[in-house]
């Protein structure tokens, strides 16, 4: 049986170290609160505000994020397995120390944030927003980048092999030094009007 709670103010709360499973919050106010070490499984946050909260060398498992604001989030250490972030966006938040695995960032908002040399390897990046995101240098291995936004998105340096990018995506984002497979390769030089033969 799941716990839900809507609405709830937890604005400057102080729970560090708190473990949560099979909870649900609906438009909760998390807004600097203190999270740091939280460990949450099965849980659910729908329309959450996470401004300014410490969620610092939080775990996280099957958890869901769905539509959450992050802004100037503590996100340092966090880890995310097996999660979804579908909707959410994160505003001026630190990234670099992140570590996701199998986790959903579809329709996220993630325009200008620092993600170089994150390991992104194999996530679903679809209608993404990445819009001036750093990923140089960034582990990209088979994500899924259907339809992700990606205009000035700086992807030198970065691993796309087995990625999947849209045409448009190639010509929109920065790619110098980028290691490619011979399918994007051939995708790349296409988007740019080269004809092969």
């Amino acid at each position: 049986m799941e716990d839900t709670e809507i609405g709830q103010d937890y604005r400057d709360a102080v729970l560090p170290d708190s473990r949560w499973e099979k909870r649900r919050f609906v438009r909760c106010d998390f807004t600097e609160a203190d999270l740091r070490g939280l460990v949450t499984r099965g849980c659910t946050f729908d329309e959450c505000d996470f401004t300014r909260t410490d969620i610092g060398e939080s775990t996280h498992n099957a958890s869901a994020f769905r539509s959450c604001v992050f802004r100037r989030t503590v996100l340092a250490e966090v880890s995310w397995t097996g999660c979804s972030l579908l909707g959410s966006s994160f505003v001026d938040c630190r990234l670099r120390s992140i570590k996701v695995r199998d986790t959903d960032f579809t329709l996220v908002s993630l325009g200008g944030a620092d993600l170089r040399r994150v390991d992104l390897s194999g996530l679903r990046f679809r209608e993404a927003n990445l819009v001036e995101a750093n990923l140089t240098g960034a582990r990209l291995r088979d994500a899924d980048l259907h339809g992700a936004r990606l205009l000035g998105a700086d992807l030198s340096g970065a691993d796309l092999r087995g990625a999947k990018l849209d045409a448009h995506a190639l010509v929109q984002a920065k790619l110098a030094g980028a290691r490619v497979d011979v399918d994007t390769a051939i995708a790349f030089a296409a988007a740019h009007g080269l004809i092969i033969s």
